[in-house]
């Protein structure tokens, strides 16, 4: 009986042990698994800067950072600016921090308690002292909009994207974005008639400035880099033409936008005139007016993806 009673006792022993582990197994299981918080070193235009190794509470300044954010799946906290064509559903909920003339809303920036700020030295590098108090602060080179040289050419928007990924504990998705643009360009090549056919099609941007020259952009523009990439001809270099000189923007086919108030953009000036009408896109009926906030302004993957569908709607028709 005893022997029983023991048996028993072991049993029910044995019994509450594994359930207890059982327990313990399924909470370790049922909870996520914590991302590292350890830190490392980003390469910035500023110098090396130290990083979380997955920030949260990101602020960017300028519109390359958001693309940036917005294409690696990252939803900052804070923007200076919020451009319209980035997808509202990636966008909402992040607070302005746009200040007077441009420039940042230091108090705003501290308010959001950042533990990452990101933009460029061109815009932001006279501040650098005052953002790197908030904040780890990884400034790049002016890759800007479709109007900036680029800090090494058209294409130093692609290599910013690398440094904001670093910044952000994102790169191998971005290894897999650089792939997808890639994929992505060789199809558009396709659509369009292959290699031969576009490098036998000149195509320049030209865009009316509202109190400026017409601006035509060339190659070393992140707009250009992407017409560069896609084979297509045109201008190397940029440059400005006031309406009584638009034929130097000939070409098979042109994309045209307009920045701020047409009747000071000199558009009715340049479209009416015997120039503009002697151009070989316009006796084609091949002139495509476009978003100038994306094709002039927008700078990286996000921005570029929307770009290249346009290019390939409108060139392979």
């Amino acid at each position: 009986m005893n022997h029983t009673r023991l048996a028993i006792g072991a049993a029910l022993a044995l019994s509450l042990t594994l359930s207890a582990c059982s327990s313990d197994d399924d909470e370790n299981a049922a909870k996520p698994a914590a991302k590292a918080t350890g830190s490392h070193t980003v390469r910035t235009a500023m110098g090396d800067v130290k990083v979380k190794d997955h920030p949260e509470r990101v602020v960017v300044l300028d519109g390359a950072e958001l693309d940036s954010a917005v294409t690696l799946g990252v939803r900052p906290v804070g923007a200076a600016s919020v451009p319209s064509y980035l997808p509202t559903s990636e966008t909402s909920g992040i607070k302005k921090v746009g200040g007077a003339a441009g420039a940042p809303d230091l108090k705003k920036i501290a308010g959001l308690k950042p533990d990452l700020i990101l933009g460029t030295e061109a815009a932001n590098g006279k501040r650098y002292k005052q953002l790197s108090a908030l904040a780890p602060t990884v400034l790049t080179g002016n890759a800007g909009g479709s109007g900036g040289s680029g800090g090494s050419g058209g294409s130093a928007w692609k290599e910013d994207f690398l440094v904001h990924a670093s910044a952000l504990g994102e790169q191998s998705r971005a290894e897999q974005v650089a792939a997808q643009y890639k994929s992505r360009v060789a199809a558009v090549i396709k659509a369009i008639g292959g290699k031969s056919r576009a490098a036998r099609t000149d195509v320049n941007f030209v865009r009316f400035v509202a109190g400026s020259d017409i601006h035509v952009y060339g190659k070393q523009t992140p707009l250009g880099s992407i017409l560069s990439d896609v084979g297509v001809g045109g201008h190397g270099a940029s440059f400005e033409v006031g309406a009584e000189q638009v034929g130097r923007a000939d070409a098979d086919a042109i994309f045209t936008s307009t920045y701020g108030n047409p009747g000071r953009a000199q558009v009715t000036e340049a479209t009416t005139s015997a120039q503009w009408r002697g151009i070989r896109a316009v006796r084609d009926n091949r002139v495509y007016t476009v978003d100038d906030e994306l094709w002039g302004q927008g700078a990286g993957y996000t921005a570029a993806k929307q770009i290249l569908a346009e290019i390939e709607s409108d060139l392979s028709r």
